[in-house]
């Protein structure tokens, strides 16, 4: 069985080692990497998109890194119980025409017994900025 440690349940230590293991894996930008960290059956709300398992997790990723390009995310432990993590986040990028964004939003996530994230829930918001007002690079 896979597992992906830390496991829950959470501590507020192990919590931040998941988020930052989540930003990290992100920030690669490599669809199939991030799709590992969750179940096979995973579901998600991202936006207003519903995605159900891995293959569709990979299918969303890889139109979202096509469409945002030079993305660099920033996530923040927010609160956790047993096996659940909140977090904000914020992310940048810029799309073909070179106009950059910080996407705002926040996450709730759902953990199996084995660490893989089963749920994740996203509401996101954009805003337009200026090359120079970037604050993640």
């Amino acid at each position: 069985m896979e597992k992906r440690p830390p496991l829950p349940p959470f501590t507020k230590e192990s919590a931040r080692v998941k988020v930052q293991a989540a930003e990290n894996a992100w920030n690669t930008r490599d669809p199939f990497t991030v799709s590992l960290a969750y179940t096979v059956d995973t579901e998600w709300r991202n936006r207003s998109e519903f995605v159900n398992g891995r293959e569709q997790v990979v299918e969303l990723l890889t139109r979202k890194w096509e469409k945002e390009l030079d993305y660099k995310l920033k996530k923040e432990l927010w609160a956790f119980t047993d096996n659940r993590i909140s977090v904000r986040f914020e992310y940048e990028w810029h799309d073909h025409s070179g106009q950059w964004h910080r996407s705002y939003g926040n996450e709730m996530w759902e953990f199996d017994e084995n660490g893989l994230m089963q749920r994740r829930f996203a509401s996101i918001n954009d805003t337009d900025i200026k090359e120079e007002e970037r604050r993640i690079k």
